[in-house]
Formats: C-alpha cells, sequence, structure tokens
C-alpha cells in the first residue's frame, strides 16, 4: 500500500530550524512562521506590515499540493487555512484576509488521488481562476 501524501499547509512547511526544538513555532501564528522561516533561509531581517489592508481580499488556491496564497506582485507564500491572512515579505503589502473553501477537507480529500504536481486547484469566485465559470448570455443580460 503506498502512502498517502497530504496536502500541504503553512504549519507543515514553514518549521524551525534543527537548532531549536520541533514545536519551537507551534504557539506562533501560521502567517508569522512565514517571516521567520525567510529571515532564516534568506539570512536577512525581513520587517512586517503592520496594517491591515481593509476590504480587500485573496484567495488561497492549491498549487501542486500545497495551499498558496498569491500577492499582486507577483510573490507568493505557503498559507494555511488555520490563519487565514497574508502578507508579502517581498513588496511589504500589508495583512490581507484570505479566502478559502468553505469545506477545505473536502476540497484536500478530492485532490488526494492525484500525484501532487496534478493537484491543482482555485476558488470559482477566484478572478485569477482560469477557469471561473463564466454567466450565461441570459444572466448577463438580466443582470443575475
Amino acid at each position: 500500500m503506498s502512502k498517502v501524501i497530504p496536502i500541504v499547509r503553512g504549519e507543515q512547511f514553514y518549521l524551525p530550524p534543527r537548532s531549536l526544538k520541533a514545536d519551537a513555532w507551534d504557539t506562533m501564528p501560521v502567517a508569522e512562521r512565514a517571516f521567520a522561516w525567510l529571515e532564516l533561509m534568506q539570512q536577512r531581517r525581513i520587517v512586517r506590515p503592520e496594517g491591515v489592508v481593509l476590504g480587500e481580499q485573496y484567495y488561497a488556491r492549491i498549487n501542486h499540493g500545497r495551499w498558496i496564497a498569491d500577492c499582486l506582485c507577483g510573490s507568493a507564500l505557503v498559507v494555511s487555512p488555520d490563519d487565514p491572512r497574508y502578507a508579502c515579505p517581498e513588496c511589504g503589502y500589508g495583512w490581507i484576509k484570505l479566502v478559502f473553501p468553505d469545506d477545505v477537507d473536502a476540497v484536500e480529500d478530492e485532490l488526494l488521488s492525484l500525484a501532487p504536481p496534478a493537484r491543482n486547484w482555485w476558488h470559482d469566485d477566484d478572478p485569477a481562476n482560469p477557469e471561473r465559470p463564466q454567466p450565461s448570455a441570459a444572466e448577463l443580460i438580466l443582470g443575475g
């Protein structure tokens, strides 16, 4: 029987260095772990955004078996439904609400039969979704 490779979430991706205990970052919110991890990997200080961007949201998606969110600047991070926030370490864009599907586990379960590189999923409402459902001509004419 083959081992099932789970969909990767931020808490599995952003792990502390071996010099720390394996649970050293367990109390740190996942969105903030990304900054700590990137600082270690890049050996530089990364300033965390202070403010929340009101009225804006990004859509989380699954890309090659990882939950990610994309920034407007072209950067992306591995994210988690357990901490639905995103801030960009590259351009410094502030904390933004992430939208995940209503049933995260069902989406993940649906993809587990595929090889990790084929595990891709977009939210239907995400404007960047290449397969976003399009309104019918009647819906466009009638406005809904």
